[in-house]
């Protein structure tokens, strides 16, 4: 999610990441929080951004309040181009707020924001460009499906997930009394099998569901999806399969390859989406499409990069690597 950055494609409703003019000026980016998986994703990615137009990471706070008058200061000064915001959902407007108020001091618009959390996905002020990673696969499962949906009925997704897309917490090392992040779940506590969790109204279901409805037009009116997740003992990876009733009944054919469906060993360490497995119901009337990424890269860590890359005026996939 980002904001005051980002214009929008000619005669689509649809936010897009296409802005700012090229540029070859070093940028200097501010970097808040990322003691979590997805920080520490992006922060991997920066170090490996090309020269000569380095993003400088500026700071990492440890205390919260402290923390908010260096932002509100350095904006003020006029020093960051860029913030990204890699806090846990919940923490990020009391950021967001400071780096409002040095704008106003400096008697200017304020520096671009990129939101890796949650926070302002529903906002009508904040450019829609970084989804949370489950609603990243899910939206591209079904976004070339919403003019087939058969209305009254709920498209169905399943996803499972690496434990690293529960996050981490912060605990005291016993050992040395020093607080230290460690996963919320482990491949230890699975046990090797999966575990369902957030069987309705993970904030995901709601987003997809949200930007299917404003982003598209559909003549089945506001899309609603079932979303039921589930978190597995491998680290990183998402494998999303999506079960969608048709209004019409169809058929498929030529589809060659697309009908390989997408494995974890597809999207484990990769910074794109796989999708394949498509297959109609006997009946056609209903398709199944199996798609995957990982969560903390193109789920997270790559798109915002992304974002970064053209909101700053660099080529879209600088420091990202592609095949």
């Amino acid at each position: 999610m980002a904001r005051r950055a980002f214009g929008r494609v000619p005669g689509s409703s649809r936010g897009y990441a296409t802005a700012a003019p090229t540029s070859t000026e070093p940028k200097r980016l501010g970097l808040i929080g990322a003691r979590g998986y997805t920080g520490q994703a992006l922060t991997t990615l920066l170090s490996g951004h090309p020269p000569p137009q380095p993003l400088a990471r500026l700071l990492s706070p440890t205390r919260r309040f402290a923390a908010r008058r260096d932002v509100e200061n350095m904006e003020k000064e006029g020093v960051v181009d860029a913030w990204v915001m890699a806090l846990p959902n919940g923490v990020c407007k009391p950021f967001v707020d400071a780096v409002d108020r040095g704008a106003k001091e400096r008697g200017e618009n304020a520096s671009v924001v990129v939101d890796l959390g949650a926070d302002y996905r529903f906002e009508n002020d904040w450019t829609y460009g970084l989804p949370g990673c489950y609603a990243t696969s899910t939206q591209l499962l079904l976004a070339p499906l919403v003019p087939y949906l058969k209305p009254g009925y709920l498209p169905t997704v399943f996803g499972v997930s690496g434990y690293s897309g529960a996050g981490t917490i912060m605990e005291n090392d016993p050992a040395t009394g020093k607080l230290v992040t460690k996963p919320k779940v482990s491949a230890e506590s699975l046990k090797g099998g999966i575990k369902p969790y957030s069987l309705t109204g993970h904030i995901h279901e709601r987003e997809a569901g949200h930007h299917l409805s404003t982003l598209l037009t559909s003549e089945a009116g506001p899309v609603k999806v079932a979303f039921v997740p589930s978190v597995a003992p491998w680290f990183s990876g998402i494998i999303s399969t999506a079960s969608v009733p048709l209004k019409e009944k169809n058929d498929s054919q030529g589809c060659g390859w697309v009908k390989d469906v997408a494995q974890l060993q597809d999207v484990e360490g990769e910074h794109g989406w796989t999708v394949g497995g498509f297959q109609m119901s006997v009946e056609g009337d209903r398709v199944v499409v199996v798609g995957g990424l990982d969560n903390l890269l193109k789920g997270a860590a790559t798109q915002c990069l992304q974002n970064l890359n053209l909101a700053l005026g660099y080529a879209e996939y600088a420091g990202i690597p592609t095949h």
